[in-house]
């Protein structure tokens, strides 16, 4: 996993790395955002839905912790062992909504993650047990928070980027 000097570093490789795969969608038709490629797991509405899915309970573990409620990782509905049921419900919330809507949803996310990380510490972002949700999401592990960011940030944008190519190249 790519380590950051600072939240600067992290803020821009989130950037370089939605940029590009955002880009991907505004060019699908609505008409076809469900359509699904035996090669490829999931269609584009999905895609977009995993992400609202992922950058939204994110935003949720540290607003929770910010009130002082209790948080519960991966969610409130869904233990870490039943995470295709929990990919399932993403599909179910967000993947009916047009695709501009779910562009827009996904825009938002990323700049409340950005204001996010702006309102921590390097130390809160880059120095291990800073969060409690953090500790408790891996049980033998020690990450830090930022490694959640980028685990639901920079990572699938970049391998979901392949996919959605992938998919367009199949299918337009």
């Amino acid at each position: 996993m790519k380590i950051y000097k600072n939240k600067i570093e992290l803020k821009d490789e989130i950037e370089k790395t939605y940029k590009k795969y955002i880009s991907e969608f505004y060019n699908i038709p609505n008409e076809i955002k469900d359509k699904k490629n035996p090669a490829i797991d999931r269609s584009p509405a999905e895609n977009l839905a995993y992400q609202i899915g992922w950058t939204t309970l994110l935003l949720k573990w540290e607003n929770d912790y910010k009130l002082g409620v209790e948080v519960k990782t991966p969610s409130d509905k869904f233990k870490w062992n039943e995470l295709g049921k929990l990919y399932q419900w993403f599909t179910n919330e967000y993947a009916h909504l047009p695709l501009d809507e779910l562009i827009n949803t996904l825009n938002k996310n990323i700049e409340d993650i950005y204001v996010m990380i702006d309102s921590m510490t390097e130390d809160e972002l880059f120095k291990p047990h800073q969060r409690k949700w953090a500790d408790e999401a891996t049980k033998s592990a020690i990450w830090e928070v930022y490694k959640f960011i980028h685990i639901n940030t920079v990572a699938p944008f970049s391998t979901f980027r392949t996919k959605i190519r992938k998919w367009k190249k199949l299918e337009m």
